[in-house]
């Protein structure tokens, strides 16, 4: 029997943070596993091949609202907030529309924060990198 097919677009993607939609404030978004760090490593940790650290990362307009993404890492960094990363969009999780759950620390960029290069463009915007680290693996769901 084949497998079903659910292919993640790239125009779908909806985020949530907080209870909030930001989808209109982010243009890349992704989440990322790397090795983490640790002075002790257990057997646990050991046996399923070793620490890892998830973080969401995307790159943000500056928005200078307030409750914008961009007032948040200005005003609330260092606070722990909920995410909900939709891939192929939609609001109630199937199997097509699943969905990614986690808490994040909100920080600091290392770089751009505020402002940017010219561009004559009408649309341009200026934006900053986030990299929000989770606080535990997140979740995927399906149903």
């Amino acid at each position: 029997m084949p497998v079903a097919q659910t292919f993640l677009g790239t125009r779908d993607l909806t985020l949530d943070i907080g209870g909030d939609l930001f989808t209109a404030e982010i243009s890349n978004c992704r989440i990322t596993s790397a090795a983490g760090d640790s002075d002790f490593t257990s057997f646990a940790d050991a046996k399923a091949g070793g620490k890892r650290v998830y973080t969401l990362v995307g790159t943000v307009v500056q928005n200078v609202a307030e409750g914008s993404i961009w007032d948040m890492v200005w005003n609330n960094a260092g606070e722990t907030v909920p995410v909900v990363l939709m891939p192929n969009g939609g609001t109630a999780v199937s199997a097509t529309t699943p969905k990614v759950t986690g808490n994040v620390v909100i920080t600091e960029p290392d770089g751009d924060i505020l402002g940017g290069e010219a561009n004559a463009s009408t649309t341009a915007r200026f934006t900053m990198e986030i990299s929000w680290t989770f606080e535990a693996k997140p979740v995927f769901a399906r149903a």
